[in-house]
């Protein structure tokens, strides 16, 4: 079960691994089978479902949205939990707040991943 520290210590390692812009790192925290939900896929992918499934694809997306985004900083805003989930609140590129919901497996790594934008 996820805890309180347990969610803010993902928080923060996600945060300071997406702002190291170390790609390894970013990626250290999710399944092989990985699905990820976000606005920007559409644009940055040609994507228009959104969504991308396996960690190979995502680390595509993600390794793309690096080099469009040099300047990327993300800075935490709150961290709230469940059972097994956790959702980030954060201040994102281009000037958006962004939440993102995280659902973990069994083997505490994320699953499924959903991002919400200004």
């Amino acid at each position: 079960m996820i805890t309180r520290e347990s969610a803010l210590s993902f928080a923060q390692h996600w945060i300071e691994s997406w702002n190291s812009h170390d790609l390894d790192k970013i990626l250290s925290h999710y399944s092989d089978t990985f699905e990820m939900t976000t606005p920007f896929i559409v644009s940055i992918m040609n994507e228009p479902s959104g969504t991308l499934c396996g960690k190979d694809k995502v680390g595509t997306y993600w390794s793309n949205a690096l080099k469009k985004f040099p300047e990327l900083e993300f800075k935490l805003i709150d961290v709230l939990y469940s059972v097994n989930s956790i959702t980030i609140y954060y201040h994102s590129i281009l000037n958006k707040k962004a939440v993102e919901f995280f659902l973990f497996g069994n083997d505490g790594k994320v699953i499924k991943s959903i991002a919400h934008y200004d």
